[in-house]
């Protein structure tokens, strides 16, 4: 019975922080998400695309965000696709410019590549001091590419994007199950003003959104 009681413990005190964190979040960051929405929804009305890159489970992050955003995150609307490219997948070119050249610079060289005005780049890391996701805010700055970034309470790279959303914590697990809900705001955010709140006509198409997979 101890060790159950324990295991029992562990569960609810993490459940109960990471939402802990969420709440502080929603105090702290509300503006700063609806600032980041309301950046990707006008890039998107402009004919514009959104960029994405991170590490590890914020790559994830990445195409989680870009597959909801091509795809379709409610259920009950049936809409366009729109333009979101994680600059995470393709494998060719990550082990190719990272063998030749050196990691640092993967992300801001496919900023380079494909990258243009009026697009926007959300760069996503933890800890805020990803060098290649800060050189990539970087590039993008230079070339008038819209930046928000997703990161923690710490790192370099809240101070150069022009959208920060800093989740109030330290800690790498809280802050990425508190980025991902951030996330899905996001999304649930620019198709609202997009196909709700603009009354722009969704498209009819077959395809299936994530809730049915």
């Amino acid at each position: 019975m101890g060790v159950a009681a324990d295991r029992f413990r562990k569960i609810e005190t993490h459940l109960l922080q990471s939402a802990e964190i969420k709440r502080q979040t929603a105090v702290s960051c509300a503006g700063s998400i609806a600032k980041a929405a309301d950046v990707i929804a006008e890039a998107f009305l402009s004919g514009r695309k959104l960029l994405l890159c991170g590490n590890g489970g914020s790559a994830a992050d990445c195409q989680h965000m870009a597959a909801e955003f091509v795809s379709r995150l409610s259920k009950d609307l049936d809409r366009r696709a729109l333009p979101a490219i994680a600059l995470t997948t393709d494998t060719s070119f990550l082990t190719a410019f990272g063998n030749d050249r050196g990691f640092e610079g993967v992300f801001e060289r496919q900023v380079e590549a494909l990258g243009n005005a009026g697009d926007v780049l959300i760069g996503i890391s933890t800890s805020g001091n990803s060098v290649n996701v800060v050189q990539a805010i970087g590039a993008a700055g230079k070339r008038n590419i819209r930046t928000i970034a997703l990161t923690g309470n710490g790192g370099r790279l809240a101070s150069l994007a022009d959208v920060a959303i800093a989740v109030p914590s330290g800690d790498t697990q809280y802050i990425q199950e508190t980025h991902l809900a951030v996330e899905h705001i996001l999304c649930e955010l620019v198709e609202s003003v997009l196909f709700r709140d603009q009354g722009v006509l969704p498209a009819k198409h077959d395809s299936a959104g994530e809730d049915s997979r």
